[in-house]
């Protein structure tokens, strides 16, 4: 087997489909509706929309039966990737690439593929929309063509998606209207002279949540931390949910001491939340808070040092992720 390469832009990639917000997307159904489309065209066993990360293909969409997460070593649409175009395999077993995959000689036999990158509104490429099949099978232009279309339709989405400021879970900023509303919030501290800091919050042991209890109960927990923030904090703080389990608080006017204190104050509220006893799950979390140095610091130091004040924590605590 020939596990795919990596790409000699995959810092930058991996950036753009981080920055996306789509890795930590719950709006499946547009999706679904273009895997289910793609499934009938083609009559194959399976339809995918799949974001390839760091390790993983993870599946926005899966029409057929399928796992929703497949090691990147092991994938075909790792090659899709590579190649920067469509990759089509109309015979798996005569491909020296993909002839000993555990997907194609193990339990999956798959013995076709058809896959087409997908790119972000950068031109970054997030993943692939690709058709698998047991039984090889030719693929004409005109095949090509509607998958072409499908694909479009793909990146409609995704464009939709990268333009959206709000976490569609929680309701809070997401990445992207959190950096563009810092730059606009740092802008006006400078100018007034006034004190600017974040909170950085990283919920503890969120994987163990998920993987025991179900990624339904995560988002339970999810939800949970986000009524307990705006509880805590004033109107004016901005609240953001970074991505996957990291959550942010911008505090407006504020110094360190400041943060430190409604943090505390948040700490107290989630320890009363606990005690109630409504879930199997408890809810803990690691942070950091920190000041703006309008004389040092630009957006990308600051959120790097509220980070490594996190990674401190868990550290001296023993806690992970």
């Amino acid at each position: 087997m020939k596990a795919p390469a990596i790409p000699a832009n995959e810092s930058d990639r991996l950036l753009s489909l981080h920055d996306s917000g789509l890795l930590e997307s719950n709006n499946h159904q547009p999706y679904d509706r273009i895997t289910r489309l793609a499934k009938r065209i083609f009559n194959v066993s399976l339809a995918r929309i799949n974001l390839i990360d760091e390790r993983s293909l993870v599946a926005l969409s899966v029409e057929g039966a399928a796992a929703s997460v497949v090691p990147r070593s092991h994938s075909l649409c790792g090659h899709t990737l590579l190649n920067n175009a469509p990759l089509v395999v109309p015979d798996t077993r005569n491909d020296t690439r993909f002839a000993d995959n555990p997907l194609v000689a193990g339990q999956s036999k798959v013995r076709f593929y058809a896959g087409y990158p997908l790119r972000l509104p950068d031109g970054s490429i997030a993943g692939t929309l690709c058709l698998l099949d047991e039984s090889p099978r030719e693929f004409n232009p005109g095949d090509m063509t509607a998958l072409s279309d499908l694909a479009a339709l793909a990146e409609d989405e995704f464009a939709a998606a990268c333009a959206a400021t709000t976490d569609e879970l929680t309701g809070l900023f997401n990445r992207r209207g959190f950096n563009q509303f810092a730059a606009f919030a740092l802008s006006g501290a400078r100018r007034r002279a006034e004190p600017l800091t974040l909170a950085w919050m990283d919920l503890d042991r969120f994987r163990q949540i998920n993987d025991r209890y179900g990624h339904a109960e995560g988002d339970v927990a999810l939800k949970a931390m986000t009524e307990l923030m705006r509880a805590s904090f004033r109107e004016a703080d901005l609240l953001v949910r970074y991505g996957g389990d990291e959550f942010a608080v911008l505090f407006a006017d504020t110094d360190e001491q400041g943060a430190w204190i409604a943090m505390q104050y948040l700490n107290e509220q989630v320890a009363e939340y606990n005690q109630r006893g409504l879930h199997p799950w408890s809810l803990t979390f690691s942070w950091g808070v920190c000041e703006f140095d309008h004389q040092q610091n630009d957006l990308k130091r600051w959120l790097q040092i509220a980070h490594d004040k996190i990674l401190a924590m868990k550290q001296q605590y023993g806690v992970g992720g």
